[in-house]
Parts: C-alpha cells; structure tokens; sequence
C-alpha cells in the first residue's frame, strides 16, 4: 500500500549526524516477567527523543536475531528493543508458546514504564511490534490482546502449527503431536530449556482455539498491519490471515512477497527497506 518503487531509505545507506548531546547507544537490562529476569537490549536512537518504539521479537528458536533490522530502524530515528524470551538464549526460567506470548506482554509493560521509558529516551505510548517467525505469531497474537499497540508487521509468521489444529479429530491427537513435535524438533531445541518437542506440541493443541489466526483479525483490523512472505511455506496461512483482514474492514494492510528463504538470506537490504518504509509511513499518516 505504502511502499515506493525502488528508491532505498536513507536509515539504510547513511548514518545520519552525531547527537553529541544524545548519542546513539545501547542499554542492556533485564526485563521481569513471571518471577524471572529476561536478557534484554536495546537500540536507542540519537536524540533526546522521545523515540517511538519497535519491539522486535525472534522466532523459533531464533537462530535469526535481525539485528541488522534493528540497526537500520534505529538510524531511522527509532528505539528498538529485543529480548529473549523465558528459557531461551539465557534468559532463566522454562521455554513455552504461553510464557513467550506473557514475556512479550511483559516487555511491553517495562517500556510503558515512565521511569523506563526516561532511561530509554524513548514515548511510553508509541509501540510497535515487529515479529519474525514464531515472533510474528507472539506479535500478532498480543497485538491483537492490546489495542493500544500502534501497528503490527509480521515477517514470515509462523501459525506453530495452530491452523492444522483446526479441523483435529477425536482421535487424532497422538500422530497430530508426534508431527508437530518432529516439525519443532527439527528446528533445534538446544537453545531452549525447561520443555520438549512433545511439550510445545501438546501446547498447540490445548490452545488451538484461542490462538486461531484468523480469529484474531477482527482486533487488528483497526491498525496498519505489514504482512512479508517468502518461498518458505508459511505465505498461505499469512495470506489467509490477510483475507481475513479484509473481511473485518481492514485498509491499512501493506503485503510483500520476497522469492527468498525463511530467513531472508540474500534479501536483507529489500526486507530492511519494507520495514523501514512501513513504519516510516506511521510517522507520517
């Protein structure tokens, strides 16, 4: 909807001038949620601010940080928050879908904080959250909890299996988790503690109804939503979920197709570029 034609933002190919009196930098803290200490930074951009806010959130069990989106975001007057969730990368406590979408709640409580937000030089009341992957599950899914979140953009969100949860019957339940559970499996547990394969599957299945995808469209119909897609295999679910969109009355929907991997490999400065122009788009609507 908003995107222009091949023009590259600035916050990509310049390094704007130096704030001696606001510097950019990076704060490391740690985030409460539940009774733990989430590891977290954060990018914070020159300037006395305030700045608005994306919190971007890693996938499963993210291999792929992004960093490089949050280094381009803040060049683009934005601060950027990423933490690891409960049981992940070092952050204390046990790895669940559940926890990560409470830890996600939890960041944003933190930054809603007046105290936080002064440290931060960052707007209390201006979040946004970008999510890739299984962090493009916990982004729409809590976006869609809280209507005070600005916009949502979602890279390759994953469904963690929820949409084929859908039509399970009776009966069914033990092979739909020894493939959900081989499907988490596969892509490497060993950054997470305090779960297993079988564990996640059975999460998915317990809560398939509340996490159903399309459901949640009517509570983000409202708000800008980014939708990026590659050859992965997870455009179909984020098309219908795009569909469903438009049925609720949404018109602020911007949706990008990149013939690449799940991580976006060999697409990195394309994929900074349909960031940076969504949110630069909020600034300005």
């Amino acid at each position: 909807m908003y995107l222009r034609a091949q023009q590259l933002p600035a916050a990509i190919t310049t390094d704007p001038a130096s704030d001696k009196a606001f510097p950019a930098s990076m704060a490391t803290f740690q985030i409460p949620s539940h009774g733990s200490m989430l590891n977290a930074l954060a990018y914070v951009a020159e300037g006395a601010g305030p700045h608005p806010v994306v919190i971007l959130l890693h996938g499963f069990p993210g291999n792929e940080k992004n960093l490089d989106l949050a280094q381009a975001i803040r060049r683009d007057g934005w601060d950027v928050v990423y933490f690891d969730y409960r049981g992940s990368w070092g952050s204390p406590g046990n790895f669940s879908f559940t926890h990560s979408i409470e830890d996600t709640q939890a960041a944003i409580a933190y930054l809603r904080d007046a105290t936080n937000a002064k440290k931060l030089h960052s707007d209390p009341a201006y979040i946004v959250l970008v999510g890739h992957s299984m962090g493009g599950f916990l982004a729409r899914y809590v976006g869609a909890q809280d209507p005070a979140i600005k916009a949502v953009g979602l890279i390759s969100a994953a469904d963690m299996g929820v949409d084929k949860m859908q039509s399970l019957k009776p009966g069914q339940e033990k092979t739909a988790v020894t493939a959900l559970a081989a499907s988490f499996a596969s892509s490497g547990m060993a950054p997470l503690a305090g779960c297993t394969s079988e564990s996640l599957a059975r999460e998915v299945i317990a809560n398939a109804a509340t996490w159903n995808v399309p459901a949640l469209a009517s509570k983000l119909a409202t708000r800008p939503m980014l939708v990026i897609t590659s050859d992965d295999g997870l455009a179909p679910s984020n098309d219908a979920f795009v569909a469903a969109l438009h049925k609720a009355g949404a018109t602020e929907i911007t949706t990008v197709h990149m013939t690449t991997d799940h991580s976006y490999s060999d697409q990195r400065i394309a994929l900074e570029k349909a960031v940076l122009e969504a949110l630069e788009y909020l600034q300005h609507k």
